[in-house]
């Protein structure tokens, strides 16, 4: 079976799972329990660990709080700054585009009588090729501040279009303006560059099993300095983080996120270039056997997205429906993190695509262990698919 889901989430990289398997059955101790050696061990492994994806996003090791994931670390970011912020403000700004983990605890504090505006990004054109497609135009942010607007939260790479936003411009927008910044670059980290400082973000959400470390660990970047970032924690009971985020603190995930990050680190840019090209591989390979296909989001060649990322729309046909046709093929017909929803994607129905082009649509994720023959095969199995279904459909309108 070829995987090609890997927004969703990534294979844990054997030398990853190498780093963490000693902390599982030999330095096993709690890493708060420090009054002995196994908890010493554990502990300074954190720290260490810490260091590293500190230093991989262009932070400090005092800036790094340890979540259980993206969507913790997303909560954790929006709910507690607007907490913390309510007397100042109440006013936070997204956009429409965004993950559920964002807009979900959004949709929460507007229950709260907190005011929330979801911005629109640049609309597909089917007609045309579009470099922006997804984009969110920086000038819409600033547009959308005002006295009370205590936080803006746009995510730097988006997990279905693979839209790449500007991050660094939307940052100079609130420094300026004294409002503090919020990126989900859960689908950035360790694909792209990311530097918090050059993108000037105050708080950023990611997660060790979109870059091949394991699930059920992330973390928030808080600034600490220029601004100083205060929020009200979420989980509360233990300490621990600097009483940020209270919890044992999963040390073998914390460990192998941080190995996962290195690795990530080291095969950049080299993996960027050649997922691409794989990319454009599969993209060049449906197109060449099949019509009345719709690139959603950039175009490949636009730098604005992420070299990993395709998804396509095929007229005429359902994109569930050839999901399941293609047995030896994993792939998405909508954002994966949201697939207990009912209903077509809300990212491409923001692009303007209609309900049944949505509904038409595979999201194709790409990783460091796809190869050339596998986007050969999966380009076949899709093609077969696709023509199979139209012509059901055909003979079926036939029929009637």
């Amino acid at each position: 079976m070829i995987y090609l889901d890997n927004h969703a989430t990534t294979r844990v990289d054997p030398r990853v799972v190498e780093t963490m398997l000693p902390f599982f059955s030999e330095a096993y101790g709690n890493a708060g329990s420090t009054g002995h050696t196994f908890g010493e061990t554990a502990s300074d492994a954190v720290e260490r660990s810490r260091e590293v994806i500190a230093s991989g996003i262009g932070a400090v090791p005092q800036e790094i709080v340890f979540t259980s994931g993206a969507t913790e670390s997303n909560n954790l970011a929006i709910r507690g700054v607007a907490e913390r912020s309510r007397r100042r403000g109440n006013h936070l700004v997204s956009v429409q585009t965004e993950h559920q983990a964002v807009l979900g605890p959004l949709a929460r504090l507007a229950k709260r009588d907190y005011e929330v505006t979801l911005l629109d990004v640049e609309p597909h054109f089917s007609d045309m090729a579009s470099d922006r497609a997804g984009w969110l135009d920086p000038q819409k942010v600033a547009d959308a501040l005002r006295e009370e607007t205590v936080l803006v939260s746009v995510m730097l790479a988006n997990n279905e279009i693979g839209v790449i936003q500007p991050l660094a411009e939307i940052g100079a927008i609130c420094r300026e303006r004294g409002v503090l910044l919020h990126c989900d670059a859960t689908q950035a980290v360790g694909k792209i560059s990311v530097d918090v400082e050059q993108l000037h973000v105050d708080l950023m959400s990611f997660s060790a099993h979109k870059m091949y470390g394991p699930k059920g660990v992330g973390a928030l970047y808080i600034r600490r300095r220029d601004p100083i970032v205060r929020l009200d924690s979420q989980i509360v009971g233990g300490g621990q983080e600097s009483g940020r985020r209270s919890g044992t603190l999963n040390v073998p995930g914390i460990v192998g996120f941080a190995r996962a990050l290195e690795l990530c680190l080291d095969e950049f840019p080299e993996e960027a270039k050649r997922q691409a090209d794989l990319r454009d591989q599969l993209w060049a390979g449906l197109c060449q056997q099949l019509e009345n296909l719709q690139l959603c989001g950039p175009a490949l060649e636009s730098s604005l997205r992420l070299p990993g990322n395709l998804n396509v729309t095929f007229g005429d046909v359902d994109g569930e429906a050839l999901q399941m046709a293609m047995n030896d093929l994993a792939v998405s017909s909508g954002a994966t993190c949201a697939s207990t929803e009912a209903g077509p994607s809300h990212v491409l129905l923001a692009l303007g695509l209609s309900v049944d082009q949505a509904r038409s649509s595979l999201r194709f994720g790409l990783s460091r262990f796809n190869h050339v023959d596998e986007i050969e095969r999966a380009s076949g199995i899709v093609v077969q698919g696709v023509q199979k279904l139209r012509k059901i459909a055909s003979h079926q309108a036939d029929q009637a």
